[in-house]
């Protein structure tokens, strides 16, 4: 078995309030535990700071107004926006999916465009797009993966045409881990005319992400992927692009000024966030990207591919196990048991106290593709460690036991 040499470990567990002692947590591609900074920075904001933002002139407001746009510009730094006005804040990668969807795509888009999307999917980065296309007459392709569970570039290659106007995929796999080559599918794409949209979430915890280096028009990612709180996320485009996109949600906060003869918006991101906005979740976000930060993403990539190298070896010794995705995956584990259905492995790993995901991992039609109804994940983070692992390698072990 591979040993932790080739990457230091992080030991970062005791930063974590909720994992204790003897507890495998790999669930972190569904949603990352929390550090203890995160969790002072919510509740201070809550505690001691608590106020509205962008409307009061007393002090608190325009204290707690600077702090939520300083998260904005941590989130904006974070992954190379020109500017802090280029991020939108969300709900999660959903919201800003159906975002670009509900604004972008009933501006931009008309009946016989074509959009591409790739086998791989979490079902947010496919739903929204079935329904922009029932409701503007668009066509939706699939893109294949390759053998080994990434998406097949040279097959979009020969599928894009003029035809298409958008192409939207994962930048990492959040159930195979696999990593796309994101820079050749800016490229692949605006050759024929096209925009890119990247699906961050499982991307922006493990790997440095440049959007300007990317080439993409749309980033989209979750906080709570990111060790911060649920509720917040982000979307970045272009101010040129923001620009470009009509209001998709009417209140307050997104006006210039109302009257019942005609309301006028204010610029972005203002126009994209309806209503009183997630305060503390900016917050906690910031707390989380300099968390983040201080660790650094290249040595939590180096940590995590070390564990996955550690778990596909563990796991590759038994023989009814069937592993999906890369060899080299971003932090992410997908198997199968013969004869077992993943949620009585979930189950039986619990007994272990280890926490797995099991199930369709919100992308059915890769399961399709995989031939299976649903597998069993293990993902990584930087709390996890090689005992983790070995738990899970001995969890497994009963498993086969258990089922002969």
């Amino acid at each position: 078995m591979t040993v932790l040499t080739d990457a230091r470990p992080l030991d970062r567990v005791a930063d974590f309030p909720a994992i204790p002692a003897g507890w495998a947590y790999l669930d972190t591609a569904a949603t990352a535990q929390k550090p203890q900074v995160v969790v002072d920075a919510i509740t201070r904001a809550y505690d001691t700071t608590y106020a509205t933002v962008h409307r009061g002139v007393y002090q608190r407001s325009a204290d707690m107004t600077v702090a939520y746009e300083a998260a904005r510009a941590a989130a904006a730094r974070f992954i190379g926006a020109a500017s802090a006005d280029e991020i939108v804040f969300v709900r999660g990668a959903t919201e800003a999916i159906n975002l670009v969807a509900a604004s972008w795509g009933t501006t931009h888009l008309k009946a016989g465009d074509r959009i591409l999307l790739s086998q791989l999917e979490h079902h947010s980065n496919i739903v929204p797009w079935q329904l922009l296309a029932d409701r503007l007459g668009l066509a939706i392709d699939v893109c294949p993966l390759t053998a080994d569970g990434r998406i097949d570039l040279d097959a979009a290659e020969r599928m894009l045409t003029p035809a298409h106007k958008l192409v939207s995929l994962a930048h990492v796999s959040n159930v195979l881990g696999s990593i796309l080559d994101a820079r050749r599918a800016a490229d692949l794409a605006h050759k024929v005319g096209a925009k890119l949209l990247l699906d961050g979430c499982q991307a922006v915890p493990r790997l440095p992400v440049d959007v300007a280096a990317l080439g993409c028009d749309f980033y989209v990612f979750s906080a709570h992927k990111l060790y911060g709180p649920t509720g917040l996320g982000c979307l970045w485009a272009s101010a040129e692009t923001l620009d470009s996109m009509p209001p998709w949600q009417g209140g307050g906060a997104m006006i210039d000024r109302v009257s019942f003869a005609r309301t006028t918006y204010a610029p972005a991101p203002a126009r994209f966030e309806a209503g009183t906005p997630h305060i503390v979740g900016a917050l906690g976000l910031h707390a989380a990207i300099d968390y983040v930060e201080g660790i650094g993403l290249e040595a939590i990539h180096a940590h995590e591919a070390a564990l996955v190298v550690r778990a596909r070896e563990a796991l590759s010794r038994i023989n009814s196990v069937r592993l999906f995705g890369p060899e080299d995956s971003a932090g992410i584990v997908s198997f199968a048991i013969d004869g077992v259905h993943p949620h009585d492995v979930g189950t039986i790993l619990d007994e272990a106290h280890v926490a797995i995901r099991a199930g369709h991992h919100c992308a059915q039609p890769l399961m399709e593709a995989l031939g299976v109804p649903a597998t069993a994940r293990a993902s990584f983070g930087v709390y996890n460690g090689a005992a983790d692992v070995d738990a899970l390698a001995a969890g497994i072990e009963r498993v086969t036991r258990i089922f002969g």
